[in-house]
């Protein structure tokens, strides 16, 4: 599955209405480290189909950022059921981010 690009219009239905695990990336196109993390995103998302995986971008988004309390990009929230479960910033290895994600999906 792709990463879909999320907004303030659509995050209740891409994100707080889905039912399993989804993966949100708060960033920015300027930010270096976000440049960083995406191709691994792209990846994670090829490889990890159970999970939704959703960019938010913080510039056209900045009232969405601050409902979540996004200080520093990238940002990376996961959400099960609608329910934040865990949330971490700054570049991450592949690894790290599936350890992130099955924190969640395990629990």
């Amino acid at each position: 599955m792709a990463v879909i690009s999320s907004s303030q219009d659509t995050f209740q239905k891409d994100v707080l209405d889905e039912k399993g695990v989804v993966f949100v990336d708060f960033y920015a196109d300027w930010c270096g480290p976000c440049k960083m993390t995406a191709p691994i995103i792209d990846e994670l998302s090829e490889n990890m189909k159970e999970v939704k995986f959703v960019k938010i971008n913080v510039d056209e988004n900045q009232q969405l950022a601050g409902q979540h309390s996004v200080f520093s990009i990238p940002t990376f929230m996961i959400f099960k059921g609608g329910e934040m479960k865990n949330q971490f910033v700054g570049a991450h290895s592949k690894e790290s981010f599936e350890d992130e994600i099955k924190k969640v999906t395990s629990a």
